[in-house]
């Protein structure tokens, strides 16, 4: 591949951003589609319609202007914890390609081009491979400019890393200590109840509990496996709300709603609002006249505790002989708890976790195939020779580029769309009792099937394409070291443009939300649904961090053998500093928080990149036969390995544990301040297993994504806190309403 075709690739990509830019700063200010681009603020109710003008057509950068200005505070107030580590993720990755890029652009990349290894040619025709390490000369006087870019690049690393990890650690503290009300720190989950024919569950934990821990124990609320009357109960109250809804739409517009079969007129139907409580109250009048042969109460509970201390305490402790018995955890927050998984029998949770970790490696393995290919459309002459028919095509200039330069990176971005919700569904089967947990999974996963995917696997199948001869003969097989080492600059090529397809266009993807706006187009101009119809999502933490955390491994393992990867890798965390505050300003809602739990991931996987390009480097100084080189990265790998043991000594306990002087000071300053009475009400009322959140109905009983898809069953309409339940509809007013003739 030639300059000429990577600026093919670059211009393509270059006019989809500037087109989906353009169209985003039109559509966004459109009313018809407010509730695509702005949904957060249409959940608090801060949005308004501008009025029609000529404005309204006209591409702007406002936008760019508004996440510009926001500051990291309003980022902490809208979007949570969670939305600071995810922007200080963008904001370190600058920083840390910012020195690299300089400093390999203006030392490393002039000594690559001015080796002889391989012959120069006119500037637009010049071979990648002329701007990578390979065009150096063994034994070359000049391989200690690359030494030394790799002493800045892991200096200027480990320092952000410092600085970055202590300024997280500082606000998860902050995070903890300002919110003193959160149920979860007063409340645990105990698992694997034992089975007693004297005594049902709910006496089991009482009596346990009581005998144990009576100076600090204070409830108990068992976990029910709802039957098909709850479940009936949570869709016919979807329905209501919906003809609800309908019903006051038909107040505005009077005879212009029908009903579909028989004609007749939309205020036919006479839904009577009630407040949450009272369909609350109705439901568990039924679940009380039904009996428990309708519910089926699950070997798990949520056990209240007076103090944050004591739960803690308790949380850490075997509690039997038997450490498969009276399992205890600290429970996630009332809207990050994930009931499907809490009616698992605890025994089954390691099967679980084996047959997830197979199924995980089995896809792995599997994906394989569209690699393969993918790596076999980047070789020109191997394509030629496999298939014939594209011998002509590939002879005309500018389709050869495109087929080699931006296709192959294309197909691959399409098949990986199909990991996310696989991932996801793996993860979900896994057993983790908190969606926040099941993302975090899912992120885990995602991110080693990324790595091994995009980066090793296509460094090594496209060496065995590139040199399949070698591998027929004998004696060659003694030099596969040396080509394997030499694999990654060879690819130079296929990471570029993976990085402006995959990275630019997928950001200008998520920024015109592309699927949300085909939903609503779909909903209101063939459906005739109306904006309430459409609620609004979480972000998707466990595909974006991947993503970000992949092009940062690439950009490490490549800074010193291919530098000219780095302006392109650059130009990517730009947009995506600006995009993704944008879309945190105006497109996701919080519903529940990690207390900053996804930064540790980040830490490792950075110092995973780290010692990866040194021992990438290491391998490269010896083939190319400079011993000082060599001698002098070894160091510089221990140093690395060293700092990471001192980051998890120093700042990896505050996000696995609460600290007992924090919890203990909260205790004191409830009691000193008289909210104690006040916190034991508020923790009986927080997790309520009511129908609408009923684990076995048709929302948070499956194993659908909710809070990741547009369909989220936990609407937030305009007006609403985010998290708040919109109301319920009486169910019998439905059934009692008259029937169109």
């Amino acid at each position: 591949m030639d300059l000429s075709a990577l600026w093919t690739s670059a211009g393509i990509n270059i006019a989809v951003c500037l087109i989906l830019f353009s169209l985003y700063s039109i559509l966004r200010k459109q009313p018809s589609h407010v509730t695509v681009y702005f949904g957060r603020r249409l959940s608090i109710g801060t949005r308004k319609i501008n009025s029609l003008c000529l404005d309204r057509f006209v591409p702007s950068a406002s936008w760019i202007v508004k996440a510009w200005k926001t500051t990291e505070e309003d980022i902490l107030a809208i979007g949570g914890l969670d939305s600071v580590v995810f922007v200080r993720i963008i904001i370190f990755s600058l920083r840390i390609f910012s020195i690299a890029t300089v400093t390999c652009v203006f030392i490393v990349l002039p000594v690559n081009y001015q080796g002889k290894v391989i012959g120069h040619k006119e500037i637009a025709y010049e071979s990648l491979e002329v701007f990578t390490i390979l065009n150096v000369q063994e034994g070359s006087k000049w391989l200690w400019t690359h030494c030394l870019a790799l002493y800045i690049i892991t200096s200027s690393a480990c320092i952000l890393l410092y600085f970055e990890y202590k300024s997280i650690t500082k606000m998860r503290l902050a995070h903890v200590t300002g919110s003193p009300l959160n149920p979860s720190h007063f409340t645990l989950v105990v698992r694997a109840i034992p089975w007693s024919p004297e005594e049902s569950y709910s006496d089991s934990v009482r009596n346990f509990f009581m005998k144990y821990h009576e100076s600090s124990y204070l409830s108990h609320q068992m976990v029910y496996r709802s039957g098909k009357v709850q479940k009936l109960m949570s869709n016919a109250e979807k329905m209501c709300r919906i003809l609800k809804d309908a019903s006051i739409e038909q107040n505005h517009k009077p005879g212009l709603f029908h009903c579909g079969f028989c004609g007749a007129h939309g205020d036919s139907f006479k839904i009577l609002s009630h407040e949450s409580e009272s369909v609350r109250g109705k439901s568990s009048l039924i679940d009380n006249g039904l009996g428990e042969s309708k519910k089926k109460v699950c070997a798990a509970a949520f056990i209240f505790f007076k103090t944050r201390y004591a739960a803690v305490i308790t949380s850490h402790v075997l509690h039997s002989s038997n450490p498969m018995l009276w399992v205890t955890q600290l429970a996630p927050e009332p809207h990050d708890v994930y009931w499907s998984n809490l009616w698992i029998p605890y025994g089954q949770l390691w099967i679980r976790k084996m047959a997830t970790l197979l199924a995980a490696i089995a896809f792995m393995l599997v994906f394989l195939l569209p690699v393969t290919v993918v790596q076999g459309m980047t070789h020109a002459n191997k394509l030629q020779q496999t298939l014939p028919f594209l011998k002509g095509p590939l002879e005309k200039k500018f389709i050869g580029q495109l087929l080699t330069g931006y296709l192959p990176s294309v197909v691959l971005i399409v098949a990986f769309y199909t990991v996310p919700p696989i991932m996801m569904l793996i993860s979900s089967l896994e057993g983790s009792i908190s969606r926040s947990g099941r993302k975090k999974s899912a992120c885990f996963k995602i991110l080693y099937f990324t790595i091994w995917n995009v980066f090793v696997m296509n460094v090594f199948t496209g060496t065995i394409i590139d040199q399949f001869s070698v591998f027929t003969k004998f004696d060659s097989v003694k030099g596969l070291p040396a080509q394997l080492a030499s694999a990654i600059p060879a690819q130079a090529k296929f990471f570029m443009t993976y990085v402006l397809s995959s990275g630019w266009a997928s950001l200008a993807c998520e920024l015109m939300q592309l699927y949300p706006l085909l939903c609503n187009s779909i909903r209101k101009y063939i459906f005739r649904m109306k904006d309430w119809a459409i609620s609004t999502m979480s972000f998707p933490y466990h595909t974006e961090i991947p993503r970000l955390l992949l092009f940062g491994f690439i950009g490490f393992t490549c800074s010193i053998l291919v530098p000219l990867i780095l302006p392109f890798l650059l130009v990517y965390f730009t947009l995506a500093y600006f995009i993704y505050r944008n879309q945190i300003i105006n497109v996701y809602i919080t519903k529940y928080e990690c207390g900053g739990h996804f930064w540790p991931l980040v830490h490792n996987t950075v110092i995973f990149s780290l010692v990866m390009m040194q021992i990438i480097a290491l391998g490269v100084f010896g083939l190319k036969k400079s011993p000082i080189s060599s001698g002098f990265t070894i160091p510089l790998v221990i140093f690395t390995i060293l700092f990471n043991q001192y980051c998890r000594q120093r700042f990896h306990p505050v996000f696995k544990n609460h600290v007992a002087e924090i919890l203990i000071d909260m205790d004191r300053e409830d009691e000193k301040c008289g909210r104690t009475e006040e916190i034991y009400q508020q923790l009986h009322a927080a997790y309520c297993q009511s129908p609408s959140t009923s684990p076995d109905s048709s929302t948070a009983g499956s194993h659908h994504h909710e809070e990741d898809s547009i369909q989220d069953p936990e609407n937030v309409m305009p007006g609403k806190e985010p998290g708040q339940v919109s109301p319920s509809w009486s169910i019998a007013s439905t059934f009692g309403a008259p029937v169109p003739k």
